[in-house]
């Protein structure tokens, strides 16, 4: 209750009959009076002032009634007034969500991306859109059938826009299933509220085949004189949106394709099937954002060959030898050519025919060549060297569209139908000192031969074939004259053979002719008799290597050294013509050893005394300048000593230094070792006198037997000079 005023209420829908308020009569008013949107549901009792709706409201009808409430006196005049009055409906959830159609149709593609709507679905609530009455959210309840655990399609709650999941964009295939049921349901209170609405529809999809698919192996004729770019083939994404590019796989001086941003394949230029017969590229599309939306198509490129391509002979010339005994029908040689069209084409087929032959010869071929195979062969009859030793023949060769002349040249060889003769079945003998050097020519010998001059017919080999197992001979050919020269190839010597009776025999390189051997013509004699020379005496050995110990004593045999006279004489005498003292310091003495077995006859050996050390040194000092100390000494000092022997180092690697065993040594000085060869020398207190001092150190090599030796070391104490150095 209260007295008439402007006022505002808040009231529910669907609320149902309610008194709202009791306005209070300020006199002289006695009746309450109102207008405006009444709408037959609010009113108000006049003699009481009541206000109250005998019915709902509906916020779907009308949200807002504005009335004017008036008090009036007995007379029917206005008291106060017209109070603005507003009544405000309150939405409830009073509507469930409807679709707007009762059943959806859809076409998604094979491989379609994941997440990218392919359809949507929409849903109206008739509720205030300004609460959770009208906030929907979109769902999928099931899909028939379901062959996986998990859904093949997913939809966005707030849009309703429906897309493949990530398995239904791997498993979607309309071979295997073609069509869907999806039921999807629409929720209003944003799908919180256990007491929320729902309302569902059917969604019908059907699945296509991807669009997005790799072309065909495209085929490109090469060399094309057409405009470029060309149309060579397209790919389509099943998403309009795409970026298209092409990727290489190969890392290609240049990269002839291109494709345009509705997928159009274009070849930018003529290609060349000889310099590259295939191509593989990937197609790809590409989102705004630069990442793949698709999985990249391979393409495939095939140059198609066209005859574009002379034959061209392997060779400039081919020359062939054929000997003059070859039989009608042999296989003399193969002309060789290639075409670098596409093998095993009509294109790179290649034909061959003899077109000309010099010189001829008249109403004979004496020449066939294969037509396929470039087979060279003679015909019926051989050829013959005396007519003709060379041919010169053109032969073409064709393909379907051009002609190559290749070139041959035919030598006919000479057989090795004749053995060499020599001019002397017998050389009778030759004589020669067993001294004669090696190198030596004994004796020149003469074969002749009537195969043709220069080849391998009629060159004559020489060689002993008996009366000489050690090679003490060799024969030399002179390849211009045929002449055989008898050399020396080892040492002779009257001793071991004093006669050689030798079988000498002619041959040539090349093998004789079936039919054809050698015989007693290519055969000769010859006896060589060595003299007997009187030679100097040989020792056993050419060096004699001997080791000694340095202390060896005197009359002690060091080694023995013999020698012989190889005519069977005796040795007369071995002489030392050189003398060197054993010292192992200087490790290696030669001595020059001489034997005679006559006046003139002398030979020399060398033997060489390798010394061997003992250590017999004993260890001294070095120093290379005075031990001092500068006065005052303050204990601290150090001076540098070195030790040092006269034998091998290995005897002296580590020296042991120590300080004699006397009182007065010990308590003035320390030692202390610095390495191998020196060690500190130290004052052991601050009180020492200007003089010089006696400092007796054990020296000890640690060899083999081990030697100590005891020094005095005089170490001054005394004022130092500018020069840092007193003595």
């Amino acid at each position: 209750t209260g007295p008439l005023k402007d006022m505002n209420f808040s009231v529910p829908e669907e609320g149902g009959m309610r008194i709202l308020y009791q306005f209070t009569f300020d006199p002289p008013a006695v009746s309450f009076r109102m207008s405006g949107e009444k709408d037959g549901v609010i009113h108000i009792v006049p003699d009481k002032g009541i206000l109250y709706l005998n019915g709902s409201l509906d916020w779907e009808m009308k949200q807002l009634h504005r009335l004017q409430v008036e008090s009036l006196d007995e007379n029917g005049n206005i008291v106060k007034g017209p109070c603005a009055v507003t009544i405000y409906v309150e939405d409830i959830n009073d509507n469930p969500p409807e679709f707007d159609q009762i059943k959806y149709t859809g076409v998604v593609r094979q491989n379609s991306r994941p997440g990218r709507p392919f359809m949507h679905v929409h849903a109206t609530d008739r509720d205030n859109p300004a609460t959770p009455h009208a906030q929907l959210t979109y769902s999928i309840v099931h899909h028939f059938p379901n062959p996986y655990s998990e859904m093949l399609f997913q939809i966005d709650s707030a849009t309703g826009a429906i897309s493949p999941s990530k398995t239904g964009s791997y498993y979607l295939d309309p071979q295997k299933q073609d069509s869907f049921t999806l039921v999807v349901s629409v929720k209003d209170m944003a799908g919180t509220s256990t007491n929320a609405f729902t309302s569902t529809a059917d969604v019908i999809v059907t699945v296509k085949e991807s669009l997005w698919k790799a072309p065909p192996t495209i085929h490109i004729q090469e060399n094309s004189t057409n405009i470029h770019p060309v149309n060579i083939s397209r790919v389509q994404s099943n998403d309009p949106d795409v970026i298209y590019d092409l990727f290489e796989k190969e890392k290609l001086p240049r990269f002839p394709f291109s494709i345009s941003q509705d997928g159009v394949i274009y070849v930018t230029e003529p290609l060349d099937r000889e310099e590259k017969d295939t191509y593989t590229f990937y197609a790809v599309t590409k989102d705004n954002h630069g990442e793949l939306v698709d999985k990249p198509l391979e393409i495939h490129v095939i140059v198609e060959d066209i005859n574009d391509n002379p034959p061209v002979c392997q060779q400039a010339l081919t020359v062939i030898e054929v000997q003059e005994n070859e039989g009608g029908g042999s296989n003399i040689g193969t002309v060789l050519a290639t075409d670098m069209d596409k093998e095993d084409t009509l294109n790179s087929r290649l034909r061959f025919k003899i077109k000309s032959q010099v010189p001829e010869v008249p109403a004979t071929n004496l020449f066939y060549i294969q037509q396929d195979t470039g087979i060279l062969q003679l015909t019926g009859r051989s050829l013959n060297k005396f007519y003709a030793s060379n041919y010169s023949l053109e032969v073409l060769v064709s393909d379907e569209a051009f002609q190559t002349i290749c070139n041959v040249e035919v030598h006919v060889i000479d057989i090795n139908d004749q053995i060499p003769i020599f001019e002397k079945s017998d050389y009778h003998s030759v004589t020669i000192d067993e001294s004669a050097p090696i190198g030596t020519v004994i004796l020149e010998i003469q074969a002749n031969d009537g195969d043709e001059p220069d080849t391998g017919s009629s060159l004559i080999i020489y060689q002993v074939k008996e009366g000489d197992p050690n090679n003490t001979f060799i024969i030399d050919t002179d390849a211009e004259t045929n002449r055989g020269f008898v050399k020396i190839n080892k040492a002779l010597d009257f001793e071991t053979t004093p006669v050689y009776t030798l079988v000498i025999n002619a041959t040539n390189p090349e093998p004789l002719v079936p039919g054809v051997q050698y015989n007693e013509s290519s055969l000769t004699l010859l006896k060589v008799f060595v003299t007997n020379v009187d030679e100097p005496p040989v020792f056993l050995k050419p060096v004699y290597n001997q080791e000694v110990s340095e202390d060896i004593t005197v009359n002690t045999l060091v080694v023995t050294v013999e020698a012989y006279d190889p005519e069977g004489d005796s040795v007369r005498k071995i002489l030392f013509l050189q003398k060197s003292c054993l010292l192992a310091e200087s490790r290696v003495n030669c001595i020059l050893l001489n034997s005679t077995d006559n006046a003139d006859q002398k030979s020399k050996t060398s033997l060489v005394l390798h010394l061997r050390d003992v250590n017999d040194n004993y260890p001294e000092l070095a120093m290379d300048s005075p031990a001092f100390f500068c006065y005052p000494v303050h204990g601290g000092e150090k001076t540098l000593i070195q030790a040092t022997d006269a034998d091998e180092q290995w005897f002296y690697s580590k020296f042991t230094f120590s300080l004699a065993n006397d009182m007065n040594t010990r308590n003035n000085w320390e030692i202390s070792k610095v390495n191998a060869t020196h060690a500190h020398l130290s004052p052991k207190h601050a009180n020492f006198e200007e003089k010089v001092y006696d400092v007796p150190i054990i020296l000890n090599d640690n060899g083999n037997p081990p030697l100590e030796n005891k020094v005095n070391l005089k170490v001054s104490v005394c004022t130092c000079s500018s020069e840092k150095s007193c003595f």
